[in-house]
């Protein structure tokens, strides 16, 4: 028997597969295993909470069958008042007119002295050299001096002012006639005379007038007078012009 010849008798051991069984799967080692990734959770958030003070609107009672239901009203956040209506119109008023109470009432009303209903009241005024005799009668506020009236008898507005002051301070120049007989002196010295007066007779018509008087020194004698000239001299402080030679 040769080398080249093989024994048919003889067989050969290969490996036999199975084809029924399934081949088994590698196993994955339990340490090298990788964790699946988590999903992060979703924080809840909470629902805003409803003030205390307000309540929830009640709801609608439910019509009866056959009725229309009512429609809903809306909260009262929600609602929009409506455009105010323009205001009517005024009707005009006529003024009222006025009624001119006497001075008598005004005076008593703003607590002034009160000027008497009747009577005649005097005073003698002196300024300088000049003597006025003055007489007051209740009335309208009218003035005479020596029989004219005191804008004809007075140019100078100054000495118009002097006659009336005594009546405005004592607010009585629509409450008396004032009637005057002057003489002597100048139209300053008659003025004030007058003034002095007038001050007198009214502090006889009502004592009441007299601080309102004495705080304006209308009730004072005005004493000055010119000074007398001196002899040897052309006036009363005036000399004569000095020659040496």
């Amino acid at each position: 028997m040769t080398e080249s010849e093989t024994p048919t008798n003889e067989t050969t051991n290969t490996p036999e597969t199975p084809t029924n069984q399934p081949a088994p799967a590698p196993e994955t080692p339990v340490n090298d295993a990788v964790p699946a990734p988590q999903a992060p959770v979703k924080e809840a958030v909470p629902a805003p909470e409803a003030p205390a003070n307000v309540t929830a609107p009640a709801p609608a009672p439910a019509a009866p069958a056959g009725e229309a239901a009512p429609e809903p009203v809306a909260p009262a956040s929600e609602v929009v008042p409506a455009p105010a209506a323009p205001a009517p119109r005024a009707a005009r008023v006529e003024p009222a007119p006025v009624v001119e109470s006497p001075p008598e009432v005004e005076a008593e009303q703003a607590g002034d002295p009160v000027a008497p209903a009747s009577g005649v009241f005097w005073g003698t005024g002196r300024r300088k050299s000049a003597v006025a005799r003055v007489r007051l009668i209740p009335g309208e506020g009218k003035i005479l001096i020596n029989k004219r009236g005191v804008e004809e008898y007075f140019t100078e507005l100054q000495e118009q002012t002097a006659v009336r002051e005594s009546l405005l301070v004592t607010k009585t120049e629509k409450s008396f006639d004032v009637f005057v007989n002057v003489h002597g002196g100048g139209h300053a010295g008659q003025s004030g005379a007058i003034r002095l007066g007038v001050a007198r007779a009214l502090l006889k018509a009502n004592v009441e007038y007299e601080p309102a008087l004495r705080e304006k020194n209308f009730l004072t004698r005005d004493a000055r007078v010119v000074e007398r000239k001196k002899y040897g001299q052309r006036k009363a402080r005036r000399r004569f012009q000095f020659s040496k030679r």
